[in-house]
């Protein structure tokens, strides 16, 4: 009776040994930094703003491991208080960020490592990433969500008041200073979209050519709409009261205005797209990354969100989502 009984649990372990070979996650390799095994993430998150975080929470909920490795440099830091944000509407967009990341220390599965991704390789179910302290990590996926940089011109005052008298995104900040005197630099023919929508807005808006070429046509039109165009390069943007801007001009006067909004064209905060060779798509401002409707970039198992694959209009609300998504997508991607 023993022995039969010893049989048939052996024939058992036999017959279930090749479902647990084939559902096997990779073997963790050593690092060349450290002698002990590495170990397997589900995802790892390059990038802790508002994509990145969101895509963290969706996966923590999901009970998927998952690191996010953040640089604490987020692209809005420089403005006082993030608009449009349901349920956080009117708050800085640090007190945002901290907020969200005492939430999702709720969740065992989530860890917030305080580091630089310096680069990427394998393919998917074995991605390592080699982060600056000479830590590798390894994952089953990756989400990009690093994010870019402003480019901000040689223009005094330019960068300095980047945020306060000189932002980018009506959205943001344009109820705040509604009905006001506005103004725009031009940063090529989508300017002119611009000049359409601000009216939503206001009645009061000034067009810098910056030194473009502005057409007889584009011209003509401004005229139709009553903008005023000033012609000449902007030498300084000095900054009056807690939005105003005063406009130096090389050809004529100064020009004051309550706020001015300008478009430098950005760049990805790190290039590890490049070193992987992901598709891109040209935007007028720069370059963002493709992805497909389930946020997946053009290699298999690395999903993109946020700034860094927005070809529309960036803000919180669509990195937010952005970045959910990829989460959700990447945690599917996985079922077996």
């Amino acid at each position: 009776m023993q022995r039969r009984t010893l049989l048939k649990l052996a024939a058992l372990s036999t017959i279930g040994l090749p479902r647990a070979q084939a559902t096997a996650k990779p073997n963790p390799t050593p690092s060349k930094y450290n002698t002990e095994p590495i170990t397997m993430d589900d995802v790892i998150i390059i990038g802790g703003s508002f994509a990145g975080l969101a895509g963290a929470l969706q996966l923590g909920r999901a009970r998927r491991k998952v690191t996010v490795l953040d640089t604490g440099l987020q692209r809005n830091r420089f403005a006082g208080r993030s608009h449009g944000v349901l349920g956080h509407d009117d708050k800085p967009p640090s007190a945002i960020l901290t907020e969200a990341r005492q939430q999702l220390a709720r969740y065992p599965a989530i860890k917030m490592v305080n580091a630089r991704a310096d680069n990427i390789s394998g393919t998917i179910d074995n991605f390592s990433v080699l982060t600056g302290d000479g830590e590798t990590l390894s994952a089953r996926r990756v989400i990009l969500s690093y994010g870019v940089v402003d480019q901000m011109p040689d223009v005094s005052g330019y960068a300095e008041n980047w945020g306060t008298s000189v932002i980018p995104c009506p959205y943001c900040d344009g109820f705040e200073v509604a009905g006001q005197h506005w103004g725009l630099v031009w940063s090529g023919p989508q300017s002119m979209n611009q000049v359409r929508l601000f009216h939503d807005w206001t009645d009061r808006l000034t067009v810098f050519a910056d030194g473009h070429d502005i057409t007889p046509e584009i011209r003509a039109d401004l005229a139709g709409r009553r903008v005023p165009l000033v012609d000449g390069r902007i030498t300084e943007i000095a900054r009056h009261g807690s939005h105003g801007a005063t406009i130096k001009i090389d050809t004529g006067p100064d020009v004051a205005v309550d706020i001015l909004f300008a478009h430098p064209r950005t760049k990805p905060s790190a290039s590890l797209h490049d070193t992987l060779g992901l598709a891109t798509v040209n935007t007028p401002t720069g370059i963002a990354l493709k992805t497909d409707e389930r946020r997946e970039t053009s290699v298999p198992g690395i999903y993109a969100a946020g700034d860094l694959a927005n070809p529309g209009i960036p803000s919180v609300t669509t990195a937010t989502w952005q970045g959910a998504m990829a989460g959700i997508f990447a945690q599917q991607s996985m079922l077996v």
